[in-house]
């Protein structure tokens, strides 16, 4: 269990370095709202994290 712990425990660190490099420091923030919000069951925080990420991924297009 433990190896499992720290394989989960590298993806997570490697996708919010990922983030931070492609989408700067409001890729980050909407990502830990997001994280923040789906622990604490917090529909309005989850859902601003989502709707930052989804305005920086989609920015490009528009």
């Amino acid at each position: 269990m433990p190896v499992l712990a720290l394989i989960f425990a590298v993806l997570v660190v490697t996708l919010e370095q990922y983030v931070e490099w492609k989408y700067g420091f409001a890729g980050l923030v909407g990502l830990l709202l997001l994280t923040v919000g789906v622990k604490a069951k917090s529909p309005g925080v989850s859902s601003a994290g989502a709707v930052l990420l989804a305005l920086l991924v989609a920015r490009p297009a528009l």
